[in-house]
């Protein structure tokens, strides 16, 4: 029996909204506590610009996949990423909650 793999590309955000952090990861609650805990932190574009809040996210079973969707989506302009987001979240509502 083949175990599912859970693989997420994701688009994050500061609280004002005016910038954004596209990221893959495995884990995509784990990965959103890291950015919560490193907000503010130099050391990383989304600690830097306070990117933490979370606007849209898919799943890939295939790491590969979510890669090469992690890549095309970071190429993408940003209104390309506005109109994306909006279809999946017309509201621009966070779909995390870190406090």
């Amino acid at each position: 029996m083949s175990r599912q793999h859970n693989y997420y590309v994701y688009i994050t955000t500061n609280p004002k909204k005016t910038v954004l952090y596209t990221g893959m990861t495995n884990n995509l609650t784990a990965r959103l506590q890291q950015h919560y805990a490193n907000r503010g932190k130099k050391e990383t574009f989304a600690g830097s610009y306070f990117c933490y809040c979370l606007l849209y996210y898919e799943r890939h079973q295939y790491v590969q996949h979510a890669i090469e969707r992690e890549k095309e989506i970071k190429g993408y302009s940003r209104q390309q990423k506005e109109d994306l987001i909006s279809e999946f979240n017309p509201e621009w509502n966070f779909l995390n909650v870190n406090e």
